[in-house]
């Protein structure tokens, strides 16, 4: 569960992330209508891209961190404590019906 959560909003910070080429791609119409030259674009687009990675990684890492922090703090269960609390309740269940 905890992984989806974490699959989940990792795919969503991904999703806003650019990618060279993208960056590429929307820098050659500024070097068709001859506004910044080939080489420009093709900076400008690593500096995003890179920038896009730093800002994925912050994001992952905060993502992760919360997330820790959250089952630190005893808001999301996981399944082993779960389970744990399963068999706890089903000893519960089977010792107050054999005392009655």
């Amino acid at each position: 569960m905890i992984d989806l959560i974490k699959k989940g909003m990792l795919a969503a910070v991904g999703a806003a992330v650019v990618t060279k080429e993208q960056a590429e791609g929307l820098l050659n119409e500024f070097v068709d209508k001859g506004k910044i030259t080939g080489e420009e674009a093709k900076q400008m687009a690593e500096k995003i891209a890179e920038s896009g990675k730093v800002e994925f990684e912050k994001a992952r890492s905060e993502i992760n961190s919360r997330i820790d922090e959250m089952m630190q703090g005893g808001v999301i269960v996981t399944r082993a404590e779960y389970e744990a609390l399963e068999k706890r309740i089903a000893a519960l269940e089977a010792s107050a019906k054999s005392d009655a």
